[in-house]
């Protein structure tokens, strides 16, 4: 092994504690990700979480006032967090901060068991600037949250497969899977390894034990999750909306073959090198239950046929553990000299320099650290006495939350789901087409206040029929009262 690598970037690392080592990779999340936490939004799911959130709170069960396309889990998190601390920004994503935290952490301790403290300690600095930097990944998002739980079952099951470990990491990985239901993929890898396990010594009986336990975990937490609507006579609701509609939105929303190649054959190509240049050993448990870990998620990935940026948050904690295993062994050692050349990576972080700057300068021009037309929106309705009349949002919807409001209707919850009309019947929505929803909404509710982003498209490109619906009517029905930022605030004529 070429430790002198991991020694020429890290001198004195294999003497690191492990309370240290979460406390740096706490802080360096924290330093990254803190200029965002006062932001309206960084990515409309997190709103969408809030709203949701914020109903459960309010005493409905997620998709009986409410809808959106995520398990109970993700919303109930964020219930949690309101109930504790009540409408604050900070404290979602303070606790978004520990999230990443932990997660980097399981990182490092798998790094550290698989081979030294250092990798680990490397493998987890680049899962922390990988699931805070680059896109919308610096808010809290349902994939950080499913890592919260599936990171930590991965690490009891590398470490150690007794009967109580297996148990207590098909309790976490239930957990992940009612957070992100595409982790049921890597989830039954994870099963079939420990049968494979004890098979191959010819344990037969001890293999299925292992199996059912580890499934007995996860469908404890699916039955829990499952109870309260059971209880309330809306079994139905929940099998449509955390089962069905996920599998056919993943069948109607697909990108092309050419987009979803790159991920495959990227993690292909390591795979068949690492094998053929023997850079990993693949008798070794560990790597196996990463390997089938990182396979997992790859193959969600094609099943959903999908790859968002975010999406990679799963991706990365498990395959970047072999990735610095491989890099250990296929990069020649490097001179000291170079060490210097390490100050590069103080560049990373540009995002959160750039949003650092852009709060100091928010602050110094309107007083306030809080920005975006999420907040300026709802001030400025409350202060022109707009607030009391009906709103649509079409854009920057936290304003339901900071207003006190509610969506004008379940298919509103998160502005992309009214043009996601294949759901519809999965929460019974009485409207069968988007184009019936928001003639609803426009001709029968008539929202008095209709928001939109300024010279953008309301829908996505591919929704033309929703599109010019929407600027016809308003352009017929509607006058625009307000520039706030760059959203327009269109007026009900009278």
């Amino acid at each position: 092994m070429r430790n002198s690598l991991l020694q020429t970037l890290s001198p004195g690392a294999n003497g690191l504690k492990d309370r240290t080592a979460f406390l740096v990779l706490g802080l360096l999340a924290f330093l990254i990700r803190f200029p965002f936490f006062f932001r309206d939004y960084i990515d409309r799911d997190e709103s969408t979480f809030i709203l949701m959130g914020q109903s459960w709170v309010n005493g409905h069960l997620p998709y009986t006032e409410l809808w959106d396309l995520k398990p109970p889990l993700v919303f109930l998190f964020f219930a949690g967090m309101i109930y504790l601390f009540g409408k604050s920004f900070i404290a979602i994503r303070l606790v978004g901060v520990l999230v990443v935290a932990i997660t980097a952490f399981c990182t490092y301790l798998i790094g550290k068991q698989m081979h030294s403290r250092p990798l680990g300690f490397w493998a987890a600095l680049s899962v922390v600037s990988l699931l805070s930097l680059f896109g919308s990944l610096q808010g809290v998002m349902s994939e950080h949250l499913s890592m919260l739980y599936f990171m930590p079952g991965l690490t009891l099951l590398i470490r150690k497969r007794d009967y109580r470990t297996i148990l207590g990491a098909g309790l976490l990985m239930g957990l992940a899977v009612m957070t992100k239901i595409n982790l049921a993929y890597a989830v039954a890898l994870l099963a079939l390894f420990l049968l494979y396990e004890e098979y191959a010594t010819k344990q037969y009986t001890k293999g299925i034990l292992k199996a059912l336990l580890f499934g007995s975990g996860v469908l404890l937490v699916v039955l829990l999750t499952w109870l309260p609507y059971a209880l309330e006579g809306q079994s139905v609701l929940w099998w449509n909306s955390v089962v069905l509609a996920p599998l056919e939105y993943t069948g109607t929303r697909r990108y092309s073959v050419i987009k979803m190649a790159p991920i495959v054959l990227i993690t292909g190509f390591f795979f068949f090198l690492s094998a053929r240049k023997k850079w990993l050993s693949f008798k070794d448990p560990g790597v196996q239950l990463l390997s089938l870990a990182v396979i997992g998620v790859v193959l969600s990935f094609i099943k959903g046929g999908r790859v968002n940026g975010h999406y990679l948050i799963q991706f990365h904690p498990a395959f970047l553990v072999l990735f610095a295993m491989v890099l250990i062994k296929a990069v020649p050692p490097i001179s000291r000299r170079w060490r210097p050349l390490l100050l590069l990576l103080l560049l990373l972080p540009l995002e959160s320099y750039k949003e650092y700057y852009d709060v100091a300068r928010h602050k110094l021009e309107r007083g306030t650290f809080y920005n975006g037309e999420g907040f300026s929106v709802p001030a400025y309705l409350l202060e022109h006495h707009m607030a009391s009349q009906p709103v649509f949002f079409l854009e920057y919807h936290i304003g339901y939350w900071l207003l006190d409001i509610s969506p004008p209707t379940r298919a509103a919850t998160h502005p992309s789901n009214l043009c996601r009309d294949e759901a519809f019947k999965f929460y019974g929505n009485p409207r069968e087409t988007s184009m019936e929803e928001l003639a609803y909404i426009m001709e029968e509710l008539q929202p008095e206040v209709v928001v939109t982003r300024y010279e953008r498209r309301i829908f996505d490109q591919k929704e033309e029929a929703e599109n010019q619906y929407m600027l016809n009517y308003l352009a017929k029905h509607y006058k625009v009262v307000a520039l706030v930022d760059r959203a327009e605030i269109h007026q009900l004529l009278k």
